[in-house]
């Protein structure tokens, strides 16, 4: 089962969907923006990527659809192959669908005994299982520090350094096992989802693919097209807020002559929209939630 959209009205409207327009959505997952988005359109056309094999069954048997296999750092490169100019609007909605951490062989949820997996396509050329047997401990404790924001990494990538001594750790029980000691009682389940989203972002390049696709938008999307990002961590948010306000990474202003701000963008949303007690309530997933959106000037 894939997750309910999260914010699905506020990012339909954060769109301002022209019904004629071209829009595309780069987390297909299970289509819930996407279907959201066709419903408004007549002669438009919506293009979908997702780098996971099993969204690919979800796909729309619709003439104003296109579905693309591949992971949203090619954005541009696709979106001029298959239409050749600009497009009315993107959405993103970042992270992993319910429907993955529900797989156990996928090994992204702390809930069941998988394979140490965590890839997103199954082209990915390291799985956690190799990240976690073969990077050394000082990669291991900064890529727990910087993407998890886990407290003692050092001593936790020591222990699963001491425990893949022993043996290879293969599964996501034996993770858990190396790390077990480390766990503060009462927030055991926080530290290691903290764990497996370091090894997460790190097994797929998330925040190098999410980089590659915000630094690409402003010469994909029309003036007046917008831009409209759903994240769920504060790594994520950080560099969404970042391009939107000044067009890059690192948050760097670059004015003009007369001291004005040289921005692609108008922003929408000054601060991150959240979901409703009522949304949280009936959806956990959309319980870390921040959604920016930004048009292009």
């Amino acid at each position: 089962m894939y997750h309910n959209p999260v914010m699905l009205g506020e990012c339909i409207r954060g769109l301002n969907i022209n019904p004629e327009g071209v829009y595309a959505d780069v987390t297909f997952g299970g289509g819930g923006h996407s279907r959201a988005i066709l419903e408004r359109l007549t002669t438009g056309h919506l293009y979908a990527f997702d780098q996971d094999e099993d969204a690919a069954a979800n796909a729309f048997d619709d003439e104003r659809f296109t579905f693309i296999p591949q992971n949203f750092r090619y954005f541009k490169n696709f979106i001029q192959l298959y239409h050749g100019g600009q497009i009315d609007g993107v959405i993103a909605d970042l992270g992993v669908s319910s429907h993955q951490f529900d797989t156990p062989e996928k090994g992204f949820s702390t809930r069941f005994d998988g394979e140490l997996d965590m890839r997103m396509s199954q082209t990915t050329p390291n799985d956690a299982a190799t990240v976690v047997n073969t990077y050394d401990q000082a990669d291991l404790t900064r890529i727990l520090s910087l993407y998890g924001e886990v407290q003692q990494a050092h001593l936790i990538a020591s222990d699963i350094v001491m425990a893949r001594n022993a043996e290879p750790i293969e599964t996501t029980t034996q993770l858990k096992q190396a790390v077990q000691r480390r766990l503060p009682r009462g927030k055991e389940n926080k530290v290691l989802a903290q764990i497996f989203q370091a090894l997460r972002i790190e097994v797929n390049q998330e925040l190098d693919a999410l980089t590659a696709f915000l630094s690409q938008c402003p010469d994909v999307l029309k003036p007046g097209g917008r831009l409209v990002v759903l994240s769920y961590h504060s790594l994520e948010d950080r560099l969404i807020k970042c391009f939107m306000k000044t067009g890059n990474a690192e948050g760097r202003e670059e004015k003009d002559f007369y001291g004005n701000l040289l921005t692609p963008y108008i922003l929408i949303t000054r601060k991150p929209l959240v979901p409703s007690d009522e949304e949280i309530e009936s959806n956990s997933r959309a319980r870390s939630a921040k959604l920016r959106i930004a048009e292009r000037k």
